[in-house]
């Protein structure tokens, strides 16, 4: 028994010199493949608190309460089209899911991106910084991304749920699965878009 765990100890301190001399000589690509490990992490978190969100906010009559913000243009069939567009009424009965959707969707990515931030911040790029100025740019990084998955989320989140729940008749499976398809899209353009804003407010300043 003694001899096993003095091997496990040899072989978890093997791998751990191993990946500290590809750090050493491979930075850009250790610290890349942290920040993926930490975002993968993050996805599956999310995917697992939006149901939990959505089944609470479904209890409510926020279900109910149409959420419809910055109208620009409109549609192919010439209704307005918006932004963040919440239809009042569940999406199994056609409609968008009113505000207790936009509710569990924003709660959802905004405690994930909360963790996120001190977690890529400490231990992908370790760095001391002013906190503060690195949130402030952080936020405003979330609020256009936000603004830009929304954009984004207009071409394909009625496709989507219509595919799932109506033309394949998969029903609240179908719902469930378009969920998850529209958190994986969200998720995605979050990590495509952070790593090179991480890489210039989570800076590494000398130590006085």
């Amino acid at each position: 028994m003694n001899d096993i765990n003095i091997e496990t100890k040899k072989t978890g301190a093997g791998a751990m010199g191993y990946w500290n001399n590809y750090k050493e000589k491979h930075p850009n690509i250790a610290q890349f493949f942290v920040f993926f490990l930490l975002s993968t992490g993050m996805t599956i978190l999310q995917l697992v608190l939006m149901p939990v969100f959505k089944g609470i906010f479904a209890q409510t009559s926020l279900v109910n309460t149409s959420f419809q913000w910055l109208q620009f243009g409109t549609n192919f069939d010439g209704s307005d089209y918006y932004l963040f567009d919440y239809g009042s009424g569940s999406l199994a009965s056609g409609g968008g899911g009113g505000l207790a959707y936009f509710l569990a969707v924003q709660i959802t990515i905004g405690l994930a991106q909360i963790i996120n931030f001190f977690l890529q911040r400490n231990i992908t790029f370790k760095s001391n910084s002013n906190i503060w100025s690195a949130a402030f740019w952080y936020v405003l990084a979330y609020v256009v991304i936000t603004i830009g998955a929304a954009a984004a989320q207009g071409f394909y989140k009625a496709p989507v749920y219509n595919l799932l729940m109506n033309t394949w008749e998969m029903g609240s499976f179908g719902e469930t699965a378009a969920d998850l398809i529209t958190m994986m899209i969200n998720a995605l353009i979050s990590f495509w878009v952070f790593y090179p804003i991480f890489k210039v407010i989570f800076k590494q300043e000398p130590e006085k």
